[in-house]
């Protein structure tokens, strides 16, 4: 398996992974009321992971991406609509 070395890591990929940290500490709060600010924090690191996955070239990475926006965006119509 090669692994890539970034020689130069933008800050983009450091956003999402902010992005996602503040989404699991939102979601793994108790309070129902504000869970889906965090699926919501969750779809927008997505969309950036997937980004970064294409354009690495890393397809399975992007896939799985893809699925769990998929299941966050489901997240935040249940949370709207429940």
């Amino acid at each position: 398996m090669k692994i890539r070395f970034y020689k130069d890591i933008d800050g983009g990929r450091w956003l999402g992974f902010i992005i996602a940290m503040i989404a699991t500490l939102i979601l793994s709060d108790a309070n129902v009321d504000t869970q889906w600010i965090g699926w919501a924090l969750g779809c927008v690191s997505c969309c950036m992971w997937v980004y970064y996955g294409w354009k690495d070239g890393d397809t399975p990475r992007a896939l799985m991406e893809v699925m769990y926006l998929t299941l966050s965006l489901r997240a935040v119509y249940n949370w709207i609509t429940g």
